[in-house]
């Protein structure tokens, strides 16, 4: 795993795009939040709550609230914590409620050290830290009831929000320990680690399918999202974007027409020295509607900018270009000499693998609302980067950061969407040149158009084999825009093992897979163009969505190319040796599961159809969830491809809610298959083309096949769920499509065109 942010310390006062970087309390900047008294998302607790951790607390009624500091965009993980919680603490789940987490810096990350939620981290790395506060709580309590009843706190029982004393018959509820006050007991850090927490033998509640505490919410309207906030004397923003995706400026602007439309404030052209946003204007007025007329009325001149004449087909020409140069980049894999091992192959194979633009496109569109109070600038809306999106409004706002307050909404989607902050740029910027509160809405042509998408990529790979078939060598080039890079902060970038600098290692995270091959280089290239082009995010699975295309569409080449099973292939690589040892082991296992439950191999099928396979270790290698997929396609004369079935199976370690692990490995392989066939956003002129459903067409409810979980739970350390998937689809259903009719598509989507051309040649 990449070293992540644990402080991230202000080194420049640069606040460029690639290079605005969040303050941290060491400095005194203390990670966008004034510690001043002032109202927030979070209401105080009653005094008389008890408080064990900084993660929950406990009502005098018995109720407990866990605070989730991560995003809950439909992942359920505010219920994971709180289920991670009940376990250790020992309450009744009827008694558990959650609520979500302001900007304050008490709720950073136990490991990350910042308010992320990505990379399907979440559980894996707060489930100790959570499991220990809720420990905390349970001895806390015992200890309490202990003094009340007058009894050795070592011979009480805790379950279901009820601490018993079996031999007296004596109990005492959460409520009554707390409304007593003598839970009073503190941890430091040294105790909390000391603690022993349950075996997986001895859980009750993790591993059980409980409700989601969060269904209800929503259900009932009680849970707000950043698009339903209202504030007094609020007004709306609308946008008006550039042309060109980044790069624009704004010559001028002639209002005269919105002045026209009822209730219209006024124009605001953005001036963001943050660079999120280049060549933005938002109308302001009393209503979203009257705004939305407002911004259809201006008449706003633009200099395109450097990039207003860049394509699809020149960022794909740069990246062919910048693969060929034998200093491009910076290796992130570099073992033995693939080189010299390609000169003595009995066989060698190249092949070019891409992938195009791709957008977000959660269903609540991106929005912020700002309001100044004070020197106090509250920022209302769901965001998954709370750390760095608080330093953005505080750079768009030209405040210090700690004078910027979170209010965490629910998120209505995000997959990667929400780590960037660019909506609150124009909230805030409205509301000070307004004086009023602002919501702004993107439409979903701003949304598309303006998203940090997951980026184009150009992959080479090259590989060879010995005289027995066996795989001798692979080099791996990886040319994309770099996203994390574009966050300007050091520590989400790794060192380049040839010390050339500094890499993004989100952008080839899978490439350094656990197959064991002597021989094997990964270069990662950033396109420049690209990176300035189209500015890009995190599209969930990040890397592994593109580079495990290509290494497992590869491997399955050279199984064909040596007369081998692709399946059987997989296993003879993943032997275990050397640094693959254990993950290795694991993945063939998942491996394994997934043929064993599709049938792969034991069926005969019909003309045009066909089995592929994928196995992955995603997202990153120190983080893996171990995943496998055999798809099943029909492939029909003209090249359209049907998905019959996707068998996945996954290795989780330890799961807390099966239903949850269940649902998201589904939501997963769909949006997967989704990327893999129907997906694709194209750069014209410099602005994207895709603005809408009709012309961005993700899988529809009517292309749905039949999914099967295996969900493979043996007590391991718990892993994350909700990315991984969406990585083996795609190159299970090519490779598939090469079994059904031998044709090999090296290009995402697989279309039907695609198809037919390589059956044809």
């Amino acid at each position: 795993m990449n070293k992540h942010v644990k402080d991230l310390a202000p080194e420049t006062t640069d606040l460029s795009r690639r290079s605005f970087l969040v303050g941290t309390a060491a400095t005194g900047l203390v990670l966008g939040y004034a510690a001043s008294g002032i109202d927030h998302a979070l209401a105080a607790p009653a005094p008389a709550n008890f408080e064990p951790s900084v993660w929950y607390a406990i009502a005098p009624d018995g109720l407990v609230t866990v605070t989730c500091g991560k995003a809950d965009m439909g992942q359920h993980v505010a219920s994971t914590m709180a289920q991670i919680v009940a376990e250790e603490l020992g309450a009744n789940w009827k008694d558990m409620r959650v609520q979500l987490a302001s900007n304050d810096p008490k709720f950073n990350d136990p490991v990350l050290g910042a308010q992320i939620t990505g990379g399907s981290w979440s559980t894996m790395m707060n489930f100790d830290a959570m499991s220990r506060a809720g420990a905390a709580g349970r001895i806390a309590l015992t200890e309490a009831a202990a003094a009340s009843m007058g009894v050795p706190a070592s011979e009480l029982v805790v379950r279901a929000s009820t601490i018993s004393h079996p031999k007296s018959k004596k109990s005492m509820s959460f409520a009554e320990v707390v409304k007593s006050g003598k839970a009073t007991k503190t941890f430091t850090a040294d105790d909390l680690k000391a603690i022993k927490l349950k075996s997986a033998d001895q859980y009750t509640m993790i591993g059980v399918s409980v409700p989601q505490l969060d269904i209800p919410l929503k259900v009932n309207g009680t849970a707000k999202y950043g698009i339903d906030v209202m504030l007094p004397g609020m007004v709306h923003g609308a946008l008006v974007t550039p042309p060109v995706r980044y790069g624009a400026t704004v010559k001028s602007v002639d209002d005269s027409a919105a002045k026209k439309v009822p209730g219209f404030i006024k124009a605001v052209t953005l001036d963001d020295k943050t660079t999120t946003t280049t060549g933005w204007v938002v109308a302001v007025a009393n209503t979203y509607a009257n705004a939305k007329k407002a911004a259809a009325a201006l008449k706003i001149d633009y200099d395109g900018g450097p990039n207003a004449k860049l394509s699809s087909e020149s960022l794909f020409a740069e990246a062919k270009r910048l693969q060929g140069l034998s200093d491009s980049g910076e290796f992130f894999v570099k073992d033995g000499d693939p080189n010299a091992a390609f000169g003595t192959a009995a066989k060698v194979l190249e092949a070019e693998y891409t992938t195009n633009i791709n957008i977000h496109a959660p269903m609540e569109p991106m929005n912020a609302t700002a309001e100044f109070k004070g020197d106090i600038l509250h920022i209302y809306s769901g965001n998954q980067f709370a750390t760095r999106s608080g330093a953005i409004a505080a750079g768009a706002a030209g405040i210090d950061p700690k004078f910027v307050v979170m209010h965490q909404m629910w998120l209505g989607g995000g997959f990667g969407r929400r780590l960037d902050a660019d909506m609150m740029v124009p909230a805030v910027q409205a509301a000070k040149a307004v004086g009023k509160p602002v919501k702004v809405i993107y439409t979903r042509e701003n949304d598309m158009t303006m998203d940090f998408s997951r980026p184009l990529t150009y992959q080479k790979v090259k590989a060879g084999v010995d005289g027995d078939g066996k795989l001798v060598a692979l080099s791996h080039d990886v040319v994309s825009a770099w996203p994390t890079q574009r966050w300007g902060i050091p520590d989400f970038l790794s060192p380049s093992v040839d010390k050339k600098g500094p890499l993004d290692a989100f952008t080839v995270n899978g490439s350094d897979f656990f197959y064991t091959v002597p021989n094997h280089y990964v270069r990662a290239i950033k396109n420049e163009m690209a990176h300035n082009a189209t500015p890009s995010g995190q599209l969930r699975s990040v890397a592994p969505g593109w580079t495990f295309w290509a290494v497992e569409s590869m491997i399955d080449e050279i199984a064909h190319a040596t007369g081998k099973d692709p399946a059987l292939l997989r296993v003879e690589l993943l032997d275990g040796k050397g640094k693959n040892d254990g993950g290795a082991q694991r993945l063939r296992n998942t491996l394994l599961a997934a043929m064993g439950l599709a049938g792969y191999g034991t069926k005969k099928l019909p003309k045009g159809e066909g089995m592929g396979v994928a196995c992955v270790s995603s997202q990153e290698r120190a983080t893996a969830s171990w995943t496998a997929c055999v798809a099943h396609v029909a492939v029909a004369p003209s090249g359209e491809v049907t998905v019959k079935k996707l068998t996945v199976a996954t290795d989780v370690g330890t799961q807390v809610n099966p239903d949850g692990i269940r649902a998201q490995v589904e939501g997963a392989a769909l949006w997967g298959m989704s990327l893999a066939l129907f997906e694709k956003a194209t750069l014209k002129d410099g602005g994207i083309e895709q603005t809408n459903f009709d012309s961005y067409t993700p899988l529809r409810m009517s292309q749905l096949p039949e999914v099967a979980v295996n969900v493979i739970a043996n007590g391991e350390k718990a892993t994350g769920v909700g990315e991984p998937a969406v990585t083996v689809v795609a190159p299970a259903i090519g490779n598939a499509v090469f079994n059904a009719v031998g044709a090999r598509v090296r290009g995402l989507p697989i279309t039907a065109e695609a198809v037919k051309a390589a059956m044809k040649a």
